[in-house]
Order: C-alpha cells, then sequence, then structure tokens
C-alpha cells in the first residue's frame, strides 16, 4: 500500500489511528474460485469467468475485521510464477512489490482448488518462495466431497508449515476463519521453500555470492530471484539483469550449460521437483474413495466438446440467445419509446421556444432517451452471457474454436479475448494479455473490434425492427435470423483478416494452448442478477456521459446556423408556423387566407395539412444548411454508392466517438415534428424512418431492406469507437496500430456495405 493510502485511511474519523493495516494478495489458478472468494470478503461485484485471461487488472476491496482493515488485491489468474504474458507479469510485480509506490503485500493468501489439490499446490510451492506470511484458502470441499476426496486439513498444514482454512466461497462457509487467519497472519514467520537438487541450490548461491547486488534485478527474494534466473530461459528477470550487466548472459549460459553436464535437464527439472514433492505430500494427506456424484461433467463433455455435434449445438446456443434478445426485450422497449415521447411533449409545452427547449426536447430526450431504449436488450444479451460462463460452458466453447483457431494462424488463446468483444471491445483487447506470443497477441488485438459489441445492439435491432419483415423461415423469426447474422458476419471475417496478417505484417506460428475445463454446475442466481444490472449500468453511465456530450455537440452542430440566407431566423418562422397551427387547430372557422384553389374554404384537416407541411419544409432547410448538414450533403457523393442520403451520412459520421451515437443522431435528424406535443409525440423512430424520402425525389424512400442491411453491416465491420482505439494504443504503446485498425476497418466497411447494397438492390 502507497504512503497516500495509508495517511488516508489514518484520517477516518476518531480511533482511525489506532487500527491496523494489513494488505493482503489474492493469488491461485483459474476456476478456482478467486474472484467468487475476492467478492464474497469485499463485497465487490466483480466478474467471473471461466478461462483464463478474464482478470487481466488488478482489483482492490477492502474489508474490516475489528480493529483491523484489510486491504486485499485480487490478482489475475496465473498458473506459474513464472511469468510468460503481460497478466502473469502484473501479478508477480505486485507480489514482489516492484510496482512503482507500492510495498510487498503483508499477507499472500493462495487459493487453491480441494478437488485439484496436486496441480493447484504447484503455484502454491512457488508461493512459498516469496518470503512473505501464506495462507492457503482450500475451497471447493463439497465439490471434492463429491468425487469421494477426503482431505486431512491438520496434516497438510503441517507439512506445508502454513495455515490451511478449508471454505466453500460461493456460499460462505468458512470465511469467518479465514477472515481471522488473515487478521493474525502477518505476524507469521514465511514458509520454507521445498528443496531443489544440490547442484542446482549451489548454483544459486554462486550467482547471488559472486555478483554485484546492484546489477540484479532490485526487489526479489534472494532465492526466488535465483531460481527464476537460472529456470526462466529468456524470462523478464534474466532480460533486465542481462539490460543492466553485460557478463550477465555469459554467466547465466555458463551455469546451465555446467548443470546439464551434470545430469539436470533445465527444462523438466522443476516440474519434476515440485510436484514430485507434492505428490508425497498427497499420499500422506489425501486419500480417494467411491464418488457420490454421477459424473455428469463428463458425459455432457462427450456430446459438448464432441468435434461436430459440440460445434452445432454451440451455433445452436447463440442462435436462441439472439432470438431471445429480439423478442424479449421488444415490450420494455416500447415502454422506454413511450414514456421518452411523453416527457417531450410534456417539456415542450412548459419550455419556450428557443433552443434551450431544442435542447432539452431534440438534443437530450431524442437523442439520449432513444439509446436508453435499447437497456432491456442489453440486460438479456449479459444475463446469458453470465449464465453460460457461470456454469461452464464458455470454456467448452473456447476448447471447440481452437480447432477452428488454428486454420486462421492462432490458437484458442485468441477466442477467449475475441468472445469476451462481443460485451465490449475494451476488455477483448485486454483480454489478450494472456496470449504469450507477441504476434497472435497483436493479431487478435487487431481483429477484437470485428466481434459485434454491445453498442452495435441498438442499431441492428433499430433497423431490423423497422425493415425487416416479421415473417418466420424454417420455424424461427426472420428478424431473429438476421440479428444473428449480423453476430455471424464478424465471426466470419475476423479469422479471415487474422490468416491475411498472420501471413503478411505478422507472420508467425501458433503459439500452444492450454486451457482447463472447470466441472459443470448451476449458475448462481445472483452473480447473473449482478452481472446483468452492472452492464446495464454501465450502458447509462455512457449514455451520460460520452453520448450525452456527443448529442449536445450533435444537436449544436445541426441548430447552428440559425439564419438562412437572408438572414430570417429559422427559429421565429418556425414559432410563427406553430402559433397559426394551433389556431387551425383551435379554430373551425375557414382561414381567407387560407382558401383552396375553387375558392371553397379549406376545411380543418386540409389548414393543419398545409401547416405541417411548412413546418416540415423549414425544418428540412435548416437542417440542410446547418453545420452537420453541409458536412453530410460533402459526403453524399461518396455513401451513395451505398444507398445512404446526405442524413445517414450525417447520422454516420456523427457516430464514431461511439457507435450507438447513431441512434440518437437519427432520432435528431429524422424526428421532423419532434417539437409538437399530442400524439405526434408519440411517433416512434421506426415511423419516422420509414416515412424519411430523398430531398430530390419525394417520392422515393430513402430506407429501403437493402440500405437498412447496407448501413448494418457498415456498422459491424467499421470501427466506430474512440475508446477502443485508445485502448490499442494504449497495449501496443503506438498511434500506428490504431490507426491501421480504424483505416483497414472503414475500408472493409464500405466495401461490405457496398456490396450489400448493390448485390440487394439487384435481387430486389
Amino acid at each position: 500500500m502507497s504512503g497516500q493510502e495509508v495517511q488516508a485511511h489514518a484520517a477516518q474519523g476518531p480511533g482511525a489511528s489506532s487500527r491496523r493495516h494489513v494488505t493482503i494478495a489474492l493469488v491461485g489458478n483459474p476456476n478456482t474460485g478467486k474472484t467468487t472468494l475476492f467478492n464474497a470478503l469485499t463485497g465487490l461485484r466483480q466478474r467471473v469467468g471461466n478461462y483464463p485471461g478474464v482478470t487481466v487488472e488488478i482489483k482492490k476491496g477492502r474489508r474490516r475485521v475489528g480493529d483491523v482493515l484489510l486491504d486485499i488485491f485480487d490478482l489475475p489468474g496465473t498458473y506459474s510464477l513464472s511469468p510468460r504474458t503481460p497478466d502473469e507479469m502484473l501479478a508477480v510485480d505486485l507480489l514482489l512489490g516492484r510496482r512503482p509506490g507500492d510495498s510487498p503485500p503483508d499477507v499472500i493468501l493462495a487459493i487453491v482448488d480441494a478437488s485439484n489439490l496436486e496441480r493447484n499446490l504447484y503455484l502454491t510451492t512457488q508461493l512459498m518462495e516469496l518470503g512473505r506470511p501464506l495462507v492457503v484458502a482450500l475451497n471447493m470441499m463439497d465439490l471434492a466431497e463429491k468425487q469421494g476426496i477426503s482431505i486431512d486439513i491438520d496434516r497438510l498444514r503441517n507439512l506445508l508449515g502454513v495455515p490451511v482454512v478449508p471454505i466453500q466461497a460461493h456460499r460462505g462457509i468458512g470465511l469467518d476463519r479465514l477472515e481471522e487467519t488473515l487478521v493474525n497472519a502477518a505476524q507469521l514467520p514465511a514458509p520454507r521453500a521445498i528443496a531443489f537438487p544440490r547442484p542446482f541450490e549451489e548454483a544459486c548461491l554462486q550467482i547471488l555470492r559472486e555478483h554485484d547486488g546492484t546489477h540484479l534485478p532490485r526487489g526479489c527474494p534472494d532465492q526466488f530471484l535465483a531460481r527464476r534466473l537460472i529456470l526462466d530461459v529468456g524470462g523478464s528477470l534474466e532480460k533486465e539483469w542481462v539490460a543492466r550487466d553485460s557478463q550477465a548472459q555469459h554467466v547465466l549460459d555458463a551455469l546451465r550449460k555446467h548443470l546439464e553436464q551434470q545430469g539436470l535437464a533445465l527444462s523438466a527439472l522443476e516440474p519434476r521437483v515440485r510436484y514430485g514433492w507434492i505428490r508425497e505430500l498427497a499420499r500422506a494427506c489425501l486419500s480417494r474413495g467411491p464418488s457420490t456424484g454421477n459424473n455428469w461433467t463428463d458425459r455432457l463433455d462427450r456430446i459438448l466438446t464432441h468435434r461436430w455435434w459440440g460445434t452445432l449445438l454451440f451455433l445452436a446456443v447463440m442462435f436462441l440467445v439472439f432470438q431471445a434478445i429480439f423478442t424479449g426485450a421488444e415490450p420494455l422497449m416500447e415502454a422506454i419509446d413511450w414514456t421518452i415521447g411523453t416527457c417531450a411533449g410534456a417539456l415542450h409545452k412548459v419550455l419556450p421556444p428557443g433552443p434551450v427547449r431544442s435542447l432539452v426536447c431534440d438534443g437530450i430526450l431524442q437523442g439520449v432517451g432513444s439509446v436508453l431504449a435499447f437497456v432491456p436488450q442489453i440486460m438479456i444479451l449479459f444475463a446469458f452471457i453470465a449464465v453460460l460462463e457461470d456454469c461452464g460452458y464458455m470454456a467448452r466453447a473456447a476448447f471447440l474454436m481452437d480447432r477452428l483457431m488454428a486454420r486462421f494462424g492462432l490458437s484458442g488463446k485468441s477466442f477467449i479475448p475475441l468472445l469476451s468483444s462481443f460485451a465490449c471491445a475494451i476488455p477483448g483487447i485486454m483480454a489478450t494479455r494472456v496470449i504469450d506470443d507477441r504476434r497472435d497477441r497483436l493479431a487478435t488485438i487487431l481483429i477484437a473490434p470485428l466481434m459485434s459489441c454491445s453498442a452495435r445492439l441498438p442499431v441492428y435491432t433499430l433497423l431490423i425492427a423497422a425493415f425487416v419483415p416479421t415473417d418466420t423461415w424454417l420455424g424461427s423469426r426472420l428478424q431473429g435470423l438476421v440479428l444473428f447474422a449480423m453476430y455471424m458476419l464478424g465471426i466470419v471475417v475476423a479469422p479471415v483478416v487474422a490468416w491475411c496478417l498472420k501471413r503478411t505484417l505478422l507472420h508467425g506460428e501458433p503459439s500452444l494452448f492450454l486451457l482447463e475445463l472447470p466441472p459443470y454446475k448451476w449458475p448462481s442466481a445472483r452473480l447473473v442478477v449482478f452481472r446483468m444490472l452492472d452492464r446495464a449500468w454501465a450502458f447509462v453511465h455512457r449514455a451520460g456521459t460520452l453520448i450525452l456530450a456527443t448529442m449536445v455537440l450533435v444537436w449544436a452542430l445541426l441548430y447552428f446556423p440559425v439564419t438562412d440566407a437572408s438572414g430570417q431566423r429559422y427559429d421565429a418562422v418556425l414559432q410563427a408556423l406553430e402559433e397559426r397551427l394551433q389556431r387551425a387547430t383551435g379554430d373551425n372557422l375557414p382561414d381567407a387566407n387560407e382558401s383552396s384553389g375553387s375558392g371553397q374554404a379549406a376545411t380543418k384537416p386540409s389548414r393543419e395539412e398545409s401547416v405541417r407541411a411548412e413546418i416540415a419544409h423549414v425544418r428540412g432547410a435548416w437542417r440542410r444548411q446547418s453545420y452537420l448538414g453541409r458536412l453530410g450533403h460533402a459526403l453524399e457523393p461518396v455513401v451513395r454508392p451505398l444507398g445512404w442520403d446526405w442524413r445517414i451520412a450525417m447520422a454516420t459520421l456523427a457516430s464514431f466517438p461511439a457507435r450507438e451515437i447513431v441512434v440518437g443522431t437519427l432520432s435528431i435528424v429524422y424526428d421532423v415534428d419532434t417539437d409538437l406535443a399530442g400524439e405526434e409525440a408519440d411517433i416512434t423512430l421506426r415511423q419516422r424512418l420509414r416515412q424519411a424520402t430523398w430531398d430530390s425525389d419525394p417520392s422515393r424512400p430513402v430506407f429501403t431492406l437493402p440500405v437498412a442491411l447496407s448501413l448494418m453491416v457498415f456498422f459491424a465491420l467499421c470501427c466506430q469507437c474512440v475508446s477502443t482505439l485508445v485502448v490499442i494504443r494504449r497495449e501496443t504503446n503506438t498511434w500506428t496500430w490504431p490507426l491501421f485498425t480504424f483505416v483497414y476497418m472503414t475500408l472493409l466497411a464500405y466495401l461490405g456495405a457496398l456490396v450489400t447494397y448493390q448485390v440487394g438492390t439487384l435481387l430486389g
């Protein structure tokens, strides 16, 4: 913990200075329940995933136990302290206190899966070399019992030389005792590391004895440092020492060669020594009896991981998810649309005419409000994702996709970040840190934005609901099939792009893929609800920040300038027309100035229609002459081959900061009667899009089915997200790859939209 944090804690009120602070690093293999334990201890709603690479950043939480404050750090899941990937390096740096401003944790909490004791203890034996107090949380005791595994906890505690606490993190069993142990663990001595063969230990002592400590990497316990320098050929600590000392590489090569000559094969030495010690320990404290379970995990895996049946079932599951998203959210979306229209009509009556009313009704309510209408679909999507992850199915999907990814030069490790990108490309790109091969990692980063994230969902569902028929085909709704096709488009295109990259700019062989398949279990209803609400809130928060700011900017670009070429103000003309409309609506007498060509007085409906037509004409002229309208007209020759007019070009241009903004922009651009009260406020955006016509030909509709498909394909393939580009810059440490991503995806999107529209038009 940094000094600033300690000072902040010490100022928390009377008696705060007497409180002790204990920093705890929570470490474990993937799928051991590490993040579940972290949530249980801290109360934070962190995401849990059944595959490595989900937790790629350090999360921090706090727990108060009496007068002691436990600061708990949830480290990325790792199988070893021999760091090969960025997320493993992140974990090791925190454990060693090598991060700027941080010191080593007071206590290391190692979470171990009781049903896989021998495999999990490999990491524990490495943690014993760090010179810090260690506590072992033995999780999933119920699962071990079902498998007929019995563990002598007292004997295990004595053999390891550290406290061992049996728990069931998902049920909260054993957490009280674990908290008590953690409070007192900071006073315990560091555990004793297991012994390696004598020649190896002598080589470690030689490094520490003969070389100046100023050249060796700093912040590492001596025993851990020396062992990792010899064992991790080309590792990060070796690179750091070689950069400081020109003789370091020669020293390490000579020592390794000497050990090889003595019969110690370094490539197999560490696993042989550690697993040998662990097997002896397991014989003493672990016994196996008949399993009380029905082994249904193995039975299901025979089908779900089958090369053909498993793949077909995976596609079927994804298809059902998209069908449910479209059909289940429709009533709630209509209710939100109605609420937004009602609020806009009410505010229109209260606020005086002018820019303030236009900003609130047109910019904020119609812009941000139309985006919020898609919150129900976001919630349904993430509810399904949470269920599939928590039950263990997502790991099987990664296993199935490994064969396919290898054909395109990648491995199953790339599937994990790509799967995450369906929610959002940002965590998906960050999850590439689990990929140790630099070329594979970069290729995955460059194709991750092709996955249809949740921000694209509002665009898809708006256009599908408006222009795709509600017919059924092969027993399924055609609208759901189109939505499924939009998601499949990224799945199909991304591997092709990866294949091209791996054979040109990023040529290299795919890396090996190690994946543990967790046992199936019933998903936690609490976790599913928390995940669903958390992502919905993140979407709402985004709508209240970036989307709101962009909508205000879009409104301003559409509102200004407010005068025409003759200097007449558009808003003054519209106000006069609205007053005429009110008189025409409330007065049944004919207006002498509004007679028909035959001399007969116009009826009340014809007077209203005439005034409304004038209002629409003035609004159209105003928007065409606005700053954004001028940009749209400048782009229209470029996008006309896609079937788009200047308004679609304008909305697409405005949506480059974030994809979902296009919905709000279209709501502003096509809402010709948004300032009118009454039933006009209830007209939905879908209806407005259906009614839109070309300026040059009022009888020709702007949107047709080929145009809608063209726009969806463009958004499926284009990288319209500034946040994604910024994260690519952060992960690659250069602007070259973000710019490359933006250019190639924009060109790809234009080509895809062009083919879609032209072919769709030819087919009729």
